[in-house]
């Protein structure tokens, strides 16, 4: 229905309490009902009653705001050319603004790992992460756990599966009721597709929601597929990737971080010769409170690393799981899990007795992959929203992008996410051609691309504090995804390998293959 046109001289009749309008980028809004709703409260609206408040508004409020509120439009001023901003965009649009986007995937770029089927499997992501973002918001701000049915919707649309990475199962899709976004051939996707997959997730800006929609299982269901005997997969692989089953993935223990080769929860077999008996254990362990299935890590022989298998743990009698409240929303579902002499088949070993570290350290290289794209993406995103900020805001008279320093955090800012970006899409196209046999190479440069991306997003959190001020302490209004980010962002720098732990790995992985004869 075609708006109503109304001038401004109507709009400024309009200036009393019971009876406001306001002007919003040449919208008419009727705050008149508006007022004791207003979180601000009324004496703000009654102060611009009359008035064009585009300027004050977009300096206060974030675009979702003005298109929650769309209700309230009743008119668009008369001398108005062309459409209002939140008519003429979408929250799914692909950003136009510099360093919003990654530079590969943008039309007026050139790229040597994305074509026009990745762009179009973007936008296909993007638009389906938009339309859970009001959900995830909620839910994050709650610390609820996401639903099965949010599960599900993720598994048969194929953005649980895209966060798990190219495999011969992308073959297989169909059988396991699976379609990728934009009706992707699954034998066209790669590392790239997976890559976009997961930094488009990670735009929800919401970590607690984000890593409870997935975190664990996207580590826990691989060594299934990796490392599962045939009837592992048969039972487990189809629930699993339509998300109507959720692994996690148990490894490190109350006594046990990054020294794997430490750990302490036992398996026994039982006197029949049938049963492991598992006891200890484990902690951290993501998605875990809501979890049926662990992949767990446990000792069957003497000490160290020879000694340690890898078990399929159903939730069953004696698994027990209790929240543990971090520094984010506990809807990612962070548990404590202990094993009370918890019966496992011994058909459930994945590989051979005493495989199991070499197991978990297979897997450690597409985890902190995965971590790298996590913090990364949601650090262009709230990079992005500095630049916006800083356009926004007044200061001084001026916006606050007219101050050298705000322009010179902003660069600093830019330039290491874009080079530890690049560094990543380098490692990518490895992951992407190097044959599977080879890539446990990978594992030193993964380490230390982990190691310098953490520091990255620390300095960029850092910065972005300081450009928004007080909001970016504030859990609501223009800096709330700041705030939540600043509290989720030393995650990356301790999970899947401390930074220490990586940094070392990276070094010692490069002095395996020193070559006798480097002198200076």
């Amino acid at each position: 229905m075609a708006l109503k046109s109304i001038d401004r001289s109507s709009v400024a009749a309009h200036n009393r309490p019971g009876d406001m309008w306001v002007i919003i980028d040449n919208d008419v809004y009727d705050l008149s009902k508006f007022g004791k709703m207003h979180p601000g409260g009324e004496a703000v609206l009654k102060e611009y009653a009359g008035k064009d408040a585009t300027e004050v508004f977009f300096e206060q409020h974030r675009m979702d705001v003005l298109r929650k509120y769309q209700r309230l439009k009743i008119g668009r001023i008369s001398d108005a050319k062309g459409k209002s901003i939140v008519d003429r965009t979408n929250a799914h649009d692909i950003s136009q603004l510099a360093y919003a986007e990654v530079a590969g995937l943008r039309t007026d770029f050139h790229s040597p790992y994305y074509n026009d089927g990745h762009r179009a499997f973007r936008a296909a992501c993007r638009k389906w992460v938009e339309g859970l973002r009001s959900q995830a918001e909620q839910f994050d701000k709650a610390g609820k756990e996401p639903t099965k049915e949010m599960f599900i919707k993720a598994g048969v649309d194929g953005m649980i599966v895209s966060r798990i990475g190219p495999g011969p199962w992308m073959k297989e899709l169909k059988n396991y009721g699976v379609t990728l976004p934009g009706n992707l051939d699954g034998a066209k996707f790669d590392q790239f597709h997976e890559l976009i997959a997961q930094a488009e997730f990670s735009r929800l800006g919401t970590p607690g929601f984000i890593d409870g929609m997935g975190a664990g299982h996207l580590i826990g269901l691989p060594p299934i597929l990796h490392f599962g005997t045939t009837a592992m997969k048969d039972k487990f692989v189809g629930p699993c990737m339509r998300g109507e089953k959720i692994c996690a993935l148990a490894i490190t223990e109350p006594f046990v971080g990054s020294d794997v080769a430490g750990m302490r929860c036992t398996a026994k077999k039982s006197p029949c010769g049938k049963f492991y008996i598992v006891n200890g254990a484990k902690k951290w362990i993501t998605n875990g409170t809501f979890a049926d299935v662990f992949v767990t890590a446990v000792r069957t022989g003497g000490k160290g690393a020879k000694g340690i298998s890898m078990l399929l743990i159903e939730r069953s009698p004696g698994l027990t799981t209790k929240l543990l409240h971090t520094s984010y929303a506990p809807c990612a579902g962070t548990a404590y899990v202990e094993y009370n002499d918890v019966k496992v088949p011994v058909e459930n070993l994945m590989g051979r007795e005493g495989d199991g570290f070499k197991l978990v350290m297979h897997n450690f290289n597409h985890e902190r992959w995965v971590i790298v794209v996590n913090v990364l993406a949601q650090a262009r995103l709230i990079t992005e929203e500095c630049f916006k900020w800083a356009t926004q805001r007044k200061v001084f008279g001026k916006p606050l992008i007219e101050q050298p320093v705000i322009r010179f955090k902003l660069a600093s800012m830019v330039s290491q996410l874009e080079s530890v970006w690049a560094w990543l899409e380098s490692i990518t196209h490895e992951m992407n051609t190097m044959p599977y046999a080879e890539r446990q190479k990978l594992g030193g440069p993964t380490a230390l691309l982990k190691y310098q991306a953490t520091r990255v997003v620390n300095h960029i959190t850092d910065e972005a504090v300081q450009i928004f001020g007080g909001r970016g302490l504030t859990r609501s209004g223009m800096g709330a995804r700041l705030e939540n980010f600043t509290r989720f962002a030393k995650y990356g720098a301790v999970y899947g390998g401390s930074e220490e732990i990586c940094a070392d790995l990276g070094v010692r992985q490069a002095l395996r293959t020193y070559p006798a004869d480097a002198k200076l």
